[in-house]
């Protein structure tokens, strides 16, 4: 009798493990055992129930890492999945207990802070405490597999009763503040305001354009050409797109590059670019005129692809093209965000025969023990320390140390935004070897840049100018 009741009772027992850990399974994301969103939901419900009734404030947080897919793609899903169970740990070391902090997905978080005085005209103190420390949190270096990474947040924030009554219009909102947090900079707060809406509204009807721009051919090209200092000769070209809208006419690159880059649009606009500059290029050399290389920019999320080098190669096979007739640009920030991966990935172009540059070159992390490794042709003076020459002595000096840093590692200089003959008499008297700017050409589309290129062809020698090699 007792042996029976013992077994019923174990029976029993394990029937309640066994649904505990079901509920729990069903309820908790299975990766960083954290609330999922069917959970933070309910418990979002049961707060704002809990809300209406005492009258107490509830703040819900969007959180969503930055530049987090680089890191994914570089070193794989193990490796993000790790970033993301100690992301998941900071966070919730930065709550309450009465607090709730959820995973609904990829990078994404949401925090619940429940129980806070609602103040007239003003941020609630409480959300701003959290929202801080979660910055903070995880603003320190992140090591795994025996590598350091430095990452943030963008933080948007909607609070009740003022942004919303239900759980659906709290998570919206807080989205949209995110949305603006990534647009102010990243690694900072964002809380919601009526008109986030707005540019909500322009941002996604400028995503869907953008989406459509790829699929009805609206993108082009033009080539800013680069001027040899010594010799006056042509000695290649950037190409640049530009996107001709149907009904804004042409925009910008600064207004939707960003734009690209945050859905993941880049991917395929970059191989797109890519693949046009190499054919117009082989274009040139079938008109006769002398072989030059065309530089094309590569964004962070191309640069992280892990099939970057096979598709950079078979785009140049099927141009015809030859791959010293390539520069590919990248920036500093780039580079830094993962210089072993970053390296091997350079290394593997170079070995190709790709020209390398590095674009915008004193605006970022400069390391000079990373920039030996690098197997770096080029590097471009940003304008921004073109544009004041001769009458900021700090760019002056700033300039001539780059070019001289430079020629030590062998390395070609080019300077970025010259437009007056004072700069261009100073970058030629200290040596820089290249520059472009509109002193000598705008960015000009592919027939008048062929135009350029003819009338240049019997004045000077065009032959492609060889990198210096290392030593």
């Amino acid at each position: 009798m007792l042996h029976s009741l013992s077994a019923q009772i174990g029976q029993s027992f394990q029937r309640k493990l066994a649904e505990d850990q079901l509920r729990f399974i069903a309820t908790h994301d299975s990766l960083t055992d954290l609330p999922n969103r069917s959970l933070f939901n309910e418990r979002l419900r049961h707060a704002l129930h809990q809300g209406t009734r005492y009258s107490r404030g509830i703040a819900v947080m969007f959180i969503d890492m930055d530049r987090f897919k680089v890191v994914n793609d570089s070193l794989g899903h193990s490796a993000g999945d790790r970033l993301l169970q100690d992301s998941a740990k900071r966070l919730a070391e930065c709550l309450r207990e009465s607090d709730t902090v959820a995973r609904l997905g990829g990078d994404e978080f949401v925090v619940m802070i429940e129980n806070f005085t609602v103040p007239k005209d003003a941020a609630p103190k409480d959300a701003i405490t959290v929202a801080q420390k979660i910055l903070a949190s995880l603003a320190r270096p992140f090591f795994v597999g025996g590598q350091e990474f430095l990452m943030s947040a963008s933080i948007g924030i909607s609070t009740f009763p003022d942004d919303g009554k239900d759980a659906e219009t709290l998570l919206k909102n807080a989205d949209i503040a995110m949305y603006r947090a990534k647009d102010q900079g990243r690694n900072n707060y964002q809380f919601y305001s009526a008109e986030m809406n707005k540019h909500t509204f322009e941002r996604l009807a400028m995503e869907s354009s953008l989406r459509r721009a790829i699929e009805r051919n609206e993108f082009l090209l033009h080539y800013q050409p680069k001027l040899d200092l010594r010799t006056g000769a042509i000695g290649g070209v950037e190409a640049l797109i530009r996107w001709q809208h149907p009904d804004l006419g042409m925009v910008p690159p600064i207004q939707f590059i960003k734009l690209a880059e945050e859905t993941g649009l880049i991917v395929e606009i970059g191989e797109w670019v890519l693949k046009t500059a190499c054919e117009q290029n082989k274009q040139w050399r079938d008109q006769g005129i002398p072989p030059m290389r065309v530089a094309v920019n590569l964004s962070a999320r191309q640069f992280a692809q892990k099939t970057l080098v096979s598709d950079v190669a078979r785009t140049i096979a099927q141009s015809g093209l030859t791959p010293d007739c390539l520069e590919l640009e990248i920036t500093e920030s780039l580079v830094m965000d993962n210089p072993e991966s970053a390296a091997e990935t350079l290394h593997k172009l170079k070995n190709m025969g790709i020209s390398l540059s590095i674009d915008d070159f004193g605006t970022g992390f400069s390391s000079l023990a990373y920039l030996k490794r690098f197997p770096i042709d080029c590097i471009k003076i940003d304008r921004s320390f073109i544009k004041d020459i001769p009458t900021e002595a700090d760019d002056m000096a700033i300039t001539r140390g780059i070019i001289a840093l430079g020629h030590s590692l062998r390395l070609k200089i080019i300077a970025e935004g010259v437009e007056t003959k004072e700069q261009q008499d100073f970058l030629r008297s200290n040596g820089c070897d290249e520059m472009q700017g509109f002193l000598f050409s705008k960015p000009l589309p592919a027939e008048q840049v062929t135009a350029l290129l003819k009338s240049h062809s019997h004045k000077q020698n065009l032959n492609v100018v060889e990198p210096r090699k290392r030593a």
